[in-house]
């Protein structure tokens, strides 16, 4: 019995030899499908003798003796990787949380304000670069460090004005 890896990198059986030849006739298997037997290792159908003969198929003895045998489905690496999020929208995202929490409580602006900056420069090299994820967590930090600029903002003038008024009254006393 046999088990196969399709082009969707699935794997499809066990399936019989007749099967598996049935397949091939189909078009959904060649001689380059990966393939192993019952616990074997994966290899090229044309690897294996009774496929040997598939049109296109590379000779089994395509690597030289003493050479390297060609890696398993594990040890290989796909060198297509999807799109990466843009490091300065989750640099604005993170500084946007902190400026709701620990920078309304220590009365510091830096985070809100780095979090602004962070992701406007991070929308923009998105707009620039399609290939870049993280619009949403940019968007999502400028919201967040935006309001807690705001409300920085409204703590410290109430703050101000209320200090300001004591020594008002303490004044007119």
């Amino acid at each position: 019995m046999y088990k196969i890896v399709g082009a969707d990198q699935k794997e499809y059986g066990p399936v019989s030899l007749e099967e598996l030849r049935n397949w091939i006739s189909e078009g959904r298997a060649n001689g380059q499908t990966l393939a192993k037997v019952e616990g074997g290792p994966w290899k090229p159908l044309s690897a294996f003798p009774e496929f040997a003969d598939l049109p296109g198929a590379a000779p089994a003895s395509a690597v030289p003796p003493g050479a390297a045998p060609p890696p398993s489905l594990a040890q290989m690496t796909y060198s297509s990787r999807g799109p990466e999020t843009n490091s300065l929208a989750i640099a604005g995202l993170v500084m946007g949380i902190l400026q709701l929490t620990v920078g309304l409580f220590c009365c510091v602006p830096l985070f809100g304000i780095l979090g602004v900056i962070f992701s406007l420069v991070a929308l923009s090299q998105i707009k620039k670069n399609p290939q870049q994820t993280g619009r949403g967590m940019a968007i999502a930090g400028l919201i967040m460090s935006g309001l807690g600029l705001i409300v920085f903002i409204v703590l410290f003038a109430f703050g101000f004005l209320h200090g300001f008024m004591e020594a008002f009254r303490r004044r007119g006393r």
